[in-house]
C-alpha cells in the first residue's frame, strides 16, 4: 500500500480520501481551511502544512478550486514546490488551464520529480462512491505507476497524451456538461410553460435517444426543487470562462455554446452561485414565467 499526502478536502476531495482509504492506502491529509478530518475521514493523518503533508511522500495528489487556489498551492512559501521531493510523482485533479497545467509540469520536472494532470468526470457522489472518470496527461510510464493508485476512485481511468491533455480533454467535457445543463433547463421550462407532466416529460427524456445520465438524474432533481450543491454552480461559471479562453487560444469560434457562459454569470448576479450548477433553472424557470 503507498503513502500519499492528499492536499485539498472539498467536496471532491473528501470523497476521494475516503475511498483511498478503504483501500488501504496510508493518507496524509491538508486542506486550506483548516477544520478537524470529518468522521469519514478518520483514518487519514491530519497536516497542519503543506511541508508536513508531503514530507517523505512519493505520491502527492491535489485537488482544489481552480487556478488561483492551484497556483497557490504549488508557488506559494509553504507550497508543493517549496518542500516537494525529487522523485516524487504529483497527481492534480484540479479542473484548470492547460496553458497552467504544462507551466506547473516543467516546474515539478525541475525539481526532479513528475507532474500529471488527472482531472476528473464526476460529482460529489461519484467521488463519495468512488465513481469518477479520470482524464490523464503527462508521461506515460509514471501514468502506470499512478494508474493502481487511482483505481478506488475510479469508474474508468484514461491516459490522454503529453502534459496538459488531461487538463484540455477536462474543459471539452465540461462544454458539454455546460451546454447540457443550459438546454436542460430551457427545455423543461418550455415543457412546464406547455402545461405538460413533469413525470410523463421524464418518461420520455428517460428512453430517447437524445437522453443522458445528467437529463435523468439532473432533469428529476430539477423538478423536485432540489438544487442542493454537488458542483456549484459558481464552480461552473469558473469553468466555462477557462473554457473561452482555451477556444479563444485555439482560434475555435463557439458559435453555439459561446454564450452559455453569460448565463452562469447572470445566475451568480442572481445570487445562485452557492446552488447545484442546475441553479441555473431557477433562473431560466423566472425568465418564462413558470416559477420554481
Amino acid at each position: 500500500m503507498a503513502d500519499i499526502a492528499f492536499l485539498g478536502l472539498g467536496t471532491m476531495g473528501r470523497g476521494m480520501v475516503r475511498n483511498l482509504l478503504k483501500a488501504g492506502h496510508s493518507v496524509t491529509a491538508w486542506n486550506r481551511t483548516r477544520h478537524d478530518l470529518p468522521p469519514e475521514l478518520s483514518g487519514a493523518r491530519p497536516a497542519a502544512t503543506v511541508a508536513e503533508a508531503i514530507a517523505g511522500k512519493s505520491w502527492v495528489m491535489l485537488c482544489v478550486t481552480g487556478p488561483d487556489a492551484q497556483r497557490s498551492l504549488l508557488y506559494g512559501t509553504d507550497g508543493v514546490l517549496a518542500h516537494l521531493d525529487s522523485d516524487s510523482v504529483v497527481a492534480d485533479a484540479t479542473t484548470t488551464d492547460p496553458v497552467l497545467t504544462v507551466e506547473v509540469g516543467h516546474a515539478v520536472e525541475a525539481k526532479g520529480a513528475v507532474y500529471l494532470d488527472t482531472p476528473v468526470f464526476g460529482s460529489k457522489g461519484e467521488a463519495w462512491e468512488g465513481r469518477l472518470d479520470f482524464v490523464c496527461g503527462g508521461p506515460e510510464a509514471a501514468f502506470v505507476r499512478l494508474k493502481p493508485l487511482l483505481e478506488p476512485m475510479a469508474a474508468t481511468i484514461h491516459y490522454i497524451g503529453a502534459s496538459g491533455a488531461g487538463a484540455s480533454m477536462k474543459l471539452i467535457g465540461n462544454l458539454l456538461v455546460a451546454a447540457q445543463l443550459a438546454s436542460l433547463g430551457e427545455a423543461l421550462a418550455l415543457a412546464r410553460k406547455a402545461g405538460l407532466d413533469g413525470k410523463a416529460v421524464m418518461g420520455v427524456f428517460d428512453v430517447a435517444d437524445y437522453s443522458s445520465l445528467l437529463i435523468r438524474n439532473v432533469g428529476r432533481a430539477t423538478l423536485a426543487g432540489n438544487y442542493a450543491p454537488s458542483f456549484y454552480l459558481r464552480h461552473m461559471l469558473k469553468d466555462t470562462r477557462l473554457i473561452a479562453d482555451f477556444a479563444r487560444r485555439l482560434d475555435v469560434p463557439l458559435m453555439a455554446s459561446g454564450n452559455i457562459q453569460h448565463l452562469y454569470q447572470a445566475a451568480v448576479n442572481r445570487g445562485l452561485g452557492d446552488l447545484n450548477a442546475s441553479g441555473l433553472h431557477k433562473m431560466l424557470f423566472d425568465a418564462s414565467g413558470v416559477g420554481d
